[in-house]
């Protein structure tokens, strides 16, 4: 039979449920009394002598959200003890309750289940308990619990201890607790803390662990996160290397707004490293403990619209610093490889390859037609013990002008003018200010080509501050110009044969000549600071083809692909040609070196790019650059580069991923210098995900050091090293 029930058995019941809905109801807030009631059971009566209401023979309790399903309902009204026995089962959403017993009470909206089993849904967790007990709006305390995020009745991992607190969207605490993998315990953990989260929380992050041979020894990171506001939040790195010492690290992140955000990191070590080496022009002998360090800063903010401030800067203690933590660093793991992260905007690579690390700050202003930047630079040279030869630049102040019309006239502008102050402490210092107006004037000829001549002219003023040799020139200038030509036409043909989803492709060639003029500008005196500009006579003639492919695609969606986009250009040098030739003079070499560039991408999945230059005169290659690139639906990547530079680089990179299973992976990365004929890097690796568990394993063997990588994740509980957390307000 079907009745309804009364009001106050159904706010009741409504609190109830609402107790033991844990991740939904708790974190949510869902009303507690609203929306609809109704109740199917075999049987239905009120006590008024108990002043109680019982509901039994397969009790079926619909409300707004959720179901309650059991053999019997029994509610005392003076108490507000609501009692359900028997197959009890609550759901809501996908989250689910089941227990023999339930009591609650429902004026304190706490409560007790017996033999109780939950699912919480947003974190994947089943947890099964002797005794499950309600003990605040989103608080738990079981007895002989048993935890796992793994699908079905035989898991292949479970956490069980003697006893539980778990808060949703907090932490959980183990006492007297075992992890086991299937039936076989492998760890005892008399007391543990793992995050039972899904937004940002205080607490510990999963750790780091890695072996280093030769430079670190066992490397161990403890991260703790600190959630401080919604526009803020802090990492705290305990690291300890046994052949190093104990590292800290604080990264600090602010997001005031869309306008204003930026990082702060900064770590510190006393190194307790024995060394002595020679590495090119470095040199060290540290026998006494070595304080270092390592300093990041990366701020923006808009002042308002069109005027923002950027800040990079990155300091380390000493030129080794990248040399000996290239395994793994702070900024490897923030590289800017996503440009949309806020949060992971390192510009450079901090590993032993880097040879000069720059900080800068800018204000920048924009105007419709016009831009001035104002930059206070400085850079460190990793190369070499002193940093009293390398340049400085601060401040320097650019202004850039949009070509526009001059004065009313088809001719057109482009203004450029700077000023920077040059410094160092040992070399060539001072003023420099550069003027670079450029005048052009666009040409239609009966539209079979376009011709652009062009007029720039240049003026550098400069003033010397340092300690100047007998004959120098405190001040001086130099004024030089240009005139250029560039005449360019193109011809073009669509071939319309449909093919699958390709609805058309466009031909087109495009032949270029360009001719450019510099005459001899005195520059005897000119400081190294300035940049020399050399004469010039030359034309060069370049040819492209490209192939546009039109595309539809679902939902006659149309889209358009690059294809194909091969160029080739030469320049032959006039100035070259005239030159007076003698007997102990070479002899006339005008013909520049051959540019080859080639894009080919016949799909989303393949493409392949070559930059090569040779040299017609010697008939070498100065240049050759290939690079090759695959993917699959499947995630299977292979990309292959190689990279030459006559008589001083030859070097090929491999990089390969393949999904043996579905569930498995395999990684092999390989840059080989075959200059030198030895390898800088090999790395290779495997990881296998499952449903509620990953492991990985990297072995990386590099020309200074081995190192092995354990990554290791509990799906629901995180993973070793993550931090994918930002301010909320950023999200």
């Amino acid at each position: 039979m079907k009745k309804t029930l009364p009001w106050h058995f159904i706010c009741c019941l409504a609190f109830y449920c609402l107790g033991f809905a844990i991740s939904g109801w708790a974190m949510e807030g869902l009303p507690t009394a609203g929306g609809p009631f109704t109740i199917e059971a075999n049987r239905i009566s009120y006590d008024r002598e108990e002043d109680v209401y019982l509901a039994s023979g397969q009790v079926s309790i619909v409300f707004s959200g959720g179901s309650l399903q059991a053999d019997s309902v029994l509610l005392a009204k003076g108490s507000n003890v609501a009692s359900a026995e028997g197959r009890v089962r609550v759901t809501t959403g996908n989250d689910l309750l089941e227990g023999d017993k339930v009591d609650f009470d429902l004026t304190a909206n706490t409560g007790v289940i017996y033999s109780g089993k939950m699912f919480i849904a947003r974190n994947h967790f089943y947890l099964k308990g002797d005794k499950i007990e309600k003990s605040g709006e989103a608080t738990f305390h079981i007895q002989g619990v048993s935890l796992t995020t793994c699908d079905g009745e035989q898991p292949d991992w479970r956490l069980t201890a003697r006893e539980m607190d778990v808060t949703v969207d907090g932490y959980g605490k183990i006492r007297d607790g075992k992890f086991f993998a299937k039936d076989v315990p492998l760890l005892y953990l008399p007391y543990f803390l793992f995050p039972a989260k899904t937004t940002r929380q205080t607490g510990f992050l999963f750790p780091r662990l890695a072996y280093s041979r030769d430079k670190l020894g066992w490397d161990t990171e403890l991260p703790f996160y600190l959630a401080i506001s919604d526009s803020a939040d802090a990492t705290f790195y305990q690291r300890y290397m046994d052949k190093r010492g104990f590292k800290e690290g604080i990264e600090f992140r602010y997001f005031l707004n869309k306008d204003s955000y930026g990082t702060i990191y900064g770590d510190y070590l006393s190194d307790t490293a024995h060394i002595t080496e020679q590495a090119g022009s470095l040199s060290r002998d540290w026998q006494s403990p070595q304080n270092r360090w390592s300093f990041y800063l990366q701020n923006y903010t808009a002042l308002q619209p069109g005027l923002y401030l950027r800040a990079d800067i990155a300091k380390v203690s000493d030129n080794w610093y990248f040399r000996d933590f290239s395994s793994y660093n702070y900024y490897q793991e923030h590289y800017a490889q996503n440009p949309g992260n806020r949060f992971k905007r390192v510009s450079f690579t901090a590993d032993e390859s880097l040879t000069s690390l720059e900080s800068k700050v800018r204000l920048v202003k924009d105007w419709s037609l016009y831009n001035l930047t104002a930059l206070l630079s400085y850079t460190d040279n990793l190369t070499s013990d002193s940093n009293d030869t390398t340049l400085q630049k601060y401040p320097e102040l650019t202004l850039s002008g949009a070509k526009q019309s001059f004065l009313g006239t088809p001719v057109n502008l482009a203004l450029g003018a700077s000023y920077s102050g040059n410094y160092r402490r040992q070399g060539q210092a001072g003023n420099l200010v550069d003027v670079k107006p450029v005048f052009s004037l666009p040409l239609d000829i009966r539209g079979l080509f376009s011709l652009i001549p062009e007029v720039e002219f240049r003026g550098s003023f400069w003033e010397r501050s340092d300690d100047l040799v007998a004959g120098d020139n405190k001040r001086g200038q130099r004024t030089a110009y240009r005139l250029g030509l560039d005449a360019t036409t193109s011809f073009f043909r669509d071939f319309t044969q449909p093919y699958r989803t390709i609805e058309k492709v466009r031909h087109e060639i495009k032949p270029e000549l360009i001719y450019a003029y510099i005459p001899y500008a005195n520059q005897a005196d000119l400081p190294d600071f300035a940049g020399v500009i050399d004469e010039q006579h030359t034309v060069t003639a370049a040819l492209t083809n490209t192939l546009v492919a039109k595309l539809k695609g679902q939902n006659g969606v149309t889209s358009y692909q690059e294809v194909l986009r091969f160029k080739v250009a030469q320049g032959y040098d006039i100035k070259e040609a005239r030159r007076n030739v003698g007997d102990a003079d070479p002899a006339r070499r005008p013909l520049g070196n051959i540019d080859m560039e080639l894009d080919l991408k016949p799909s989303a999945s393949l493409a392949f790019y070559v930059r090569n230059q040779l040299n017609v005169n010697s008939g070498r290659w100065e240049k050759s650059n290939y690079d090759f690139r695959m993917t699959d639906a499947r995630g299977d990547v292979a990309s292959l580069g190689y990279r030459y530079t006559f008589g001083l680089l030859e070097e090929v990179n491999l990089s390969l991923r393949a999904f043996l299973t579905k569930t498995l992976d395999i990684s092999y990365l390989l840059k080989r210098n075959l200059f030198d004929g030895h390898d800088i890097r090999n790395v290779m690796g495997f990881n296998y995900s499952h449903q509620c568990w990953s492991i990985g394993l990297n072995y990386a063997d590099a020309a200074s050091d081995r190192t092995i990588m354990l990554t290791f994740s509990l799906s629901g509980l995180g993973g070793v090293g993550q931090n994918n957390y930002v301010p909320a307000g950023a999200r």
